[in-house]
């Protein structure tokens, strides 16, 4: 706390574009930007940088099999991952993709060094090859008998029923998951970085004493010991990525241009904020560079990427922190059980701000994986943050509405013990710092027990009801506020959206940076707000039901990254000149008798009457129709229909299912008969 301003820079590793965000991916950006908040709540510089990893074989397959191109896939998905984010209050200062021109550039840039330096060697290679789909197999993409307990269709590397791992050669009755077909082994030339080139570099770099954990210190002494074996970076075409300079039908593995999709993230927020690139990615950096990871990538971030780093001459990162997996009552995340939930489905259901603290409430340092037990989620959740933190704040409000027009009083009832929690907020930020979440809740928690506890042996409530104590009953909702505050600043990390909703109690600001240092000073002669439930507690069946809709999802279902309906077959101008779409106004509107989604429309299309059955029916009311301009179909054939003749088709648009219709209406002015071109 009291270090003078640093300049960091925080990244999380980047989630896969071919995919929604599910809970489990949410563990990392959740612990990432609790840190990040509270570094900025302390006063330092954080910028936070993200990305979609956008490119591969899996993204190349699933745009194929969706019928759409990579670049509509990967697009659509950011989207949906954007939203996400930011509706679980993770507060990026950039979010972009690897798919950009600042990601082909440093690519380019590290691949030219690697070659300059003398770090890169061809070597032909055998490798599993499609017959049918011409195209070389990953590992993931073959399927076959395991070698060891002969399970069937396991992976290409490794048996999921006994843990083996193997060569895709070793595979019985191997095939294609493309296409079925027998795989044949095909010679082709590929590209490696000789990592033996670095080991001296590398050991120096993560034997620096606190520099990694020690759980990641030891797995890296292994490798070291092991030999650090090279590493392909090239991939045959077909394939979505960036195409090699100098090279045709070869391309970057992705694993080669994610990490990079740091740097080409924050270049593009130093290009639009005005910000110094080199400032914290130039050799003589400063700054800190921090990365979070999960346990799976470790090779990728300790090894492959400072390499990268330091043949093109750039710094390498401060540290790496690496975390565990999320286990949901004791198992692996399942979808047949429903605990594979997504992101979106969670907050269909749920407060953000739940899952963040039970988060917090078990991270720590350690490379450990975590279990969200939904029961103790449940009663943590509402124990904690609704029975003990949001209880002081109930308490005490009202009596300052009923009794001094919501303003606090003049001083605090004990200032011995607003002082004691104000020395207790050195050791809450050094668990921050430490990453030590859980540690830093476990105080929390214990000193809004001590505000209660203090609240419980003043008894307002009593006092309230004496008008000689008017002043004693003043300082003491004064002081059970004040103790309040200081929660929510300690909490303020981790819970921003009950952050938010307190500032508009207290009408001060908490999220601003630097706001740690306004803690010595209390809210006294302050105007409050009214109060508000600021958090409800969390009911069972929102639980219940979350689980219900995740267990019913078979598999994602992508097609919200896409457009609704694949383009149509291409058409000539002179087809399209045959549609005559003609504005008109709706005159009449009224539900039609036995059926589901058709209302009839009575159309007035320029001194012309016509009648329509529109499919509207789950979107509109027939009187809120009534006078709306429309786009009509006029030269439709008539339509005979049980409920009679449709003459036309007015256009809307629509989801999957009808799910959401929006008719389409033409801009203001437009009158009744002109026509839309």
């Amino acid at each position: 706390m009291n270090d003078s301003q640093r300049k960091i820079l925080v990244t999380s590793a980047l989630p896969y574009a071919n995919g929604p965000i599910h809970i489990g991916h949410m563990v990392e950006y959740v612990q990432t930007d609790i840190w990040a908040r509270f570094l900025r709540s302390v006063g330092h510089v954080v910028y936070y940088v993200c990305a979609d990893d956008t490119h591969g074989t899996p993204i190349m397959l699933q745009a194929r099999k969706l019928g759409v191109s990579p670049e509509e896939l990967i697009k659509r998905t950011e989207i949906e991952h954007r939203d996400d984010f930011r509706d679980f209050n993770i507060a990026f200062d950039h979010y972009y993709t690897t798919h950009s021109s600042e990601n082909r550039y440093y690519s380019e840039f590290i691949y030219n060094s690697l070659v300059t330096n003398n770090h890169i060697q061809k070597r032909t290679v055998r490798q599993a090859y499609d017959p049918e789909e011409n195209m070389f197999l990953p590992d993931r993409f073959i399927r076959g008998t395991c070698p060891r307990c002969d399970v069937k269709d396991q992976y290409g590397d490794s048996c999921e029923s006994c843990g083996a791992t193997y060569s895709p050669t070793d595979l019985k009755q191997p095939v294609s998951a493309i296409s079925g077909a027998t795989p044949v082994l095909k010679e082709s030339d590929h590209f490696f970085v000789k990592l033996s080139n670095f080991e001296a570099m590398l050991k120096e770099w993560t034997g620096v004493t606190g520099k990694l954990q020690s759980e990641v210190t030891n797995k890296l002494s292994e490798w070291f010991t092991a030999g650090l074996r090279d590493w392909d970076i090239s991939r045959d075409e077909p394939y979505f990525g960036f195409e090699i300079p100098g090279e045709t039908g070869k391309y970057f593995y992705v694993w080669l241009d994610a990490p990079i999709g740091y740097m080409a993230s924050f270049k593009s927020f130093c290009d639009k904020s005005g910000k110094d690139f080199n400032e914290y990615w130039g050799s003589d950096s400063r700054a800190e560079l921090y990365h979070f990871v999960g346990k799976d990538i470790l090779y990728f971030h300790t090894l492959f990427w400072p390499a990268m780093l330091h043949s093109a001459g750039f710094r390498k990162p401060t540290s790496v922190f690496v975390h565990g997996f999320l286990t949901v009552d004791g198992q692996k995340m399942s979808k047949s059980r429903g605990t594979l939930v997504s992101a979106r489905t969670y907050l269909d259901y749920l407060d953000p701000d739940y899952l963040r603290y039970y988060f917090a409430t078990k991270l720590n340092s350690h490379v450990e994986d975590l279990d969200l037990n939904l029961d103790d989620f449940l009663q943590r959740v509402n124990s904690d943050l609704v029975g003990k933190v949001v209880n002081i704040a109930s308490r005490c409000a009202g009596f300052i509405a009923k009794h001094f027009n919501n303003q606090l009083g003049a001083e605090l009832d004990d200032t011995d013990l607003y002082e004691e929690f104000v020395r207790e907020s050195e050791s809450i930020a050094e668990y921050y710092e430490a990453r030590e979440f859980s540690r830093a809740m476990r105080d929390i928690m214990s000193f809004a027990d001590k505000a209660n506890q203090y609240l419980n042996e003043q008894q307002p409530w009593k006092i309230a009801h004496d008008e000689k104590k008017r002043q004693e009953l003043h300082k003491i909702c004064t002081q059970g506020i004040n103790l309040f505050r200081l929660l929510i600043i300690w909490l303020n990390p981790v819970v921003p959206g009950l952050t938010s909703r307190s500032e508009s109690f207290l009408r001060c600001s908490i999220s601003k940076s630097g706001v740690w240092q306004d803690i010595r000073t209390p809210l006294l002669n302050h105007s409050i707000g009214e109060f508000f439930p600021l958090l409800k507690r969390i009911d069972s069946t929102k639980i219940e039901s979350m689980i219900e809709e995740s267990s019913n999802r078979k598999e994602a279902d992508m097609s919200q990254y896409l457009l609704q309906d694949p383009i149509g077959e291409e058409i000539s101008i002179d087809e399209f000149s045959k549609i005559d779409l003609r504005v008109a106004v709706i005159m009449q509107a009224s539900l039609v008798e036995n059926a589901d989604k058709l209302l009839q429309l009575t159309l007035d299309v320029g001194g012309e009457t016509r009648n329509v059955f529109a499919g509207i029916k789950s979107a509109y009311s027939p009187d809120e129709l009534v006078g709306r301009r429309v786009v009509l179909v006029a030269n439709l054939a008539s339509r005979k229909m049980r409920f009679g003749i449709s003459e036309g088709m007015v256009l809307a648009a629509s989801g999957i299912d009808d799910d959401g219709i929006f008719l389409i209406e033409p801009d203001t002015g437009a009158e009744p008969g002109m026509r839309v071109r």
